[in-house]
């Protein structure tokens, strides 16, 4: 019996192992054929041009590239969540996903608002050139980790315009107790320059600008500005957006939630992240110009240019409280070399390149 025994071990084991085996194969089968219905929040009014419809156009790809394994539900700003809620619904699992901009969670993490716009920063093809190849997908991925947060770039509206005014800008002094909606490092800059920011979601912006809750607002640009009707509350409409060069959107995913899905699922949202991306940088290119001239052709909008000075102190301001932001805040710092680096080497080559052949172009 002992000897039956010692030839039948090595059976046994075998046997042991090949169930437990098929049991991880099946295992593994059943979560890649599982179906996924996520909710999605974003900080935007539903179906809005641009900014909303980037998250409805993530989950029609993702859908239609999982064959239906995966939908995503997409919620405006309000319909579950207060439009600043999307981070903490995110961050906490209420919701798997969520669409908006870094720089609203500033108080929560200073850093995010590298991975929105800068003033005076990059450019909406140099911010994706640096997320996507210069080490700043890393670098947010970390920044939001703390946060059980998972983000992907996901959209980008170009540079923006300053915003709509109800009195001249024709000095630094008429900047001086401006109350202005405009948030991220570009209301840190106001505030220095005498003026008082506001955070406001865009649905409130148009009342608060015709009750004179605001005296200006910054948005986006002519394309959706015009949605909005600020021609009817605003007279003057100022440029260029140097608060926000290149404006990026973000897709935001529950950690935990996106560690569960299995690879195919997590390549294809990343798939389809990316593409919406360049689609909607494509569409505020498409679209802005036209808009404009409607607004200065049809509406009579007076469109103004910052004067040279208010530009350049604007400029200094910002520069200062980059350099305070970094020095009171490792990770801060950490973004702000990458970044900087990122900015100074891009820079050089663009002068050479794009910056000299657009002036060419229109000289």
């Amino acid at each position: 019996m002992r000897i039956q025994t010692l030839y039948l071990l090595p059976l046994i084991i075998l046997l042991s192992s090949c169930s437990k085996e098929v049991d991880l194969n099946a295992a593994s089968n059943e979560t890649d054929n599982k179906n996924y219905n996520w909710r999605l929040v974003t900080a935007w009014p539903k179906n809005y041009p641009g900014l909303g419809m980037a998250p409805e156009r993530i989950a029609k790809l993702v859908e239609e590239m999982s064959n239906g394994q995966m939908k995503i539900t997409v919620y405006g700003a309000g319909e579950q969540v207060p439009a600043f809620g999307v981070f903490d619904a995110v961050s906490n699992g209420s919701h798997q996903m969520g669409h908006s901009g870094g720089y609203f969670w500033k108080g929560k993490a200073p850093a995010a608002q590298f991975f929105t716009g800068v003033p005076f920063g990059l450019t909406a093809d140099e911010i994706n050139a640096w997320t996507n190849r210069g080490g700043g997908i890393e670098l947010w991925r970390e920044v939001y980790e703390p946060f059980n947060i998972y983000p992907i770039p996901a959209g980008n509206t170009g540079t923006q315009m300053f915003g709509w005014f109800n009195k001249e800008i024709n000095s630094l002094d008429d900047v001086k107790g401006l109350k202005m909606r405009i948030p991220g490092i570009g209301g840190e800059v106001l505030k220095r320059a005498g003026g008082i920011p506001v955070t406001l979601p865009g649905g409130e912006l148009f009342t608060a600008l015709q009750t004179g809750v605001i005296d200006a607002t910054e948005w986006v640009g002519p394309y959706n500005d015009l949605t909005f009707g600020f021609q009817q509350v605003a007279k003057y409409y100022y440029y260029p957006g140097w608060h926000e060069p290149g404006s990026m959107l973000e897709l935001l995913i529950n950690k935990d939630e996106w560690d569960a899905l299995p690879k195919h699922l997590q390549v294809i949202i990343d798939t389809a992240a990316k593409a919406v991306n360049q689609d909607i940088l494509d569409e505020y290119t498409a679209k802005n110009n036209k808009a404009l001239r409607e607004l200065v052709d049809v509406h009579g909008v007076e469109l103004r240019k910052l004067p040279d000075d208010v530009i350049a102190e604007f400029k200094v301001i910002s520069n200062q409280i980059l350099e305070e932001n970094a020095a009171k805040d490792e990770l801060v710092n950490k973004v702000y070399q990458s970044y900087k680096q990122f900015k100074e080497e891009v820079s050089a080559y663009h002068k050479v390149s794009e910056d000299s052949f657009v002036e060419a172009r229109n000289n």
